[in-house]
């Protein structure tokens, strides 16, 4: 007797895919369509009860490890969860929000046939969960980029061309000595990806200009006044500055602008637009991020073939050149 397994294996797709074909439930591609409907034409295929009952295990749940670790913005965080929860109800699909930080989380959602799919948070260089992604039978997407992703799909903002823009611009203005203000301790002792990559960008941009560029942790939270003017008055030649921690920068705004400072902003725009005194913002598209990173993990499910790596391109609010000039 021929199954629903039987069309997929001949069709070259998933069984969910074949599923969807046939119910009409989820938009396909003509080229998968095409395939799925000739192998069920070649192979005289019929739905049954039992094929029925193999193409419903399909949950349309999405599993979202989105672990709140020490030092993370909540505010950055929860705009990139409402970017992929949007995204996923506009394709009938929910959300399963895991706060586990680990792989054995992941393990349980995916051995307990509880999701569809799974999509990982807060990502380090040298992630410990990416071994046991790459086991397990359920497709992922990862939300940032980590040295060793593989044959994984990774999704994120570029930091590390947000670290080079920003130095660019500091330098065409004739700063000399810079600094970036980013992440917390905690999150550089977690080698969290973003982070690593931003400080690269930085200093590498910062090296190939001639500038002398520093990295300083600083703490999410009022602990940053003390941190941030500690540095400026030991180093008081510093005048061009890139600040990538938006719950500090709330806190030191006055202390970072004027005085003879440009300060750049890297944040999602609207959390910085009414703060006085920047030079600038890079805006970080966070809703975004999470809705591209939806899309690829849909595609993956659609037996279609997204990029490996997409990275969102870094841009500065008001629209300059790297001349500094207006554009």
């Amino acid at each position: 007797m021929v199954t629903i397994a039987d069309v997929a294996e001949a069709a070259g797709v998933s069984i969910s895919t074949v599923s969807y074909v046939m119910s009409g439930k989820r938009t396909i591609s003509p080229d998968t369509k095409e395939r799925v409907e000739a192998a069920i034409d070649k192979l005289a295929y019929s739905p049954h009860a039992s094929a029925r009952s193999l193409a419903s295990r399909s949950t349309n749940v999405i599993g979202l490890q989105a672990p709140l670790r020490t030092g993370v913005d909540v505010n950055v965080i929860m705009e990139i969860i409402s970017g992929v929860v949007k995204e996923a109800r506009e394709n009938h699909y929910d959300i399963l929000l895991l706060t586990s930080d680990d792989a054995e989380g992941l393990g349980r959602a995916a051995r307990g046939s509880m999701v569809d799919a799974l999509m990982v948070m807060d990502i380090e260089s040298e992630d410990p969960r990416i071994a046991t992604l790459q086991d397990l039978p359920t497709p992922s997407v990862l939300i940032g980029l980590p040295a060793g992703a593989g044959d994984l799909f990774c999704v994120d903002f570029d930091f590390a061309a947000a670290g080079r823009l920003a130095a660019t611009r500091l330098a065409r203005l004739g700063h000399q000595r810079v600094a970036l203000f980013g992440a917390s301790a905690e999150v550089l002792q977690r080698h969290t990806s973003y982070a690593e990559r931003l400080n690269d960008g930085f200093l590498t941009a910062c090296r190939e200009l001639g500038l002398t560029g520093t990295v300083h942790a600083c703490p999410s939270s009022a602990d940053a006044v003390g941190v941030v003017d500690g540095i400026l008055k030991a180093d008081p030649a510093i005048t061009g500055i890139l600040f990538h921690n938006e719950a500090a920068l709330a806190h030191v705004a006055g202390h970072v602008t004027g005085r003879g400072r440009d300060v750049i902003a890297l944040s999602p725009a609207h959390l910085v637009r009414d703060m006085p005194g920047l030079l600038d913002t890079i805006d970080v598209p966070a809703a975004e991020i999470g809705a591209i990173a939806t899309r690829a993990i849909l595609a993956v499910l659609g037996d279609e073939n997204p990029e490996r790596v997409q990275l969102l391109a870094p841009t500065f609010v008001s629209g300059v050149d790297l001349s500094g000039t207006e554009i």
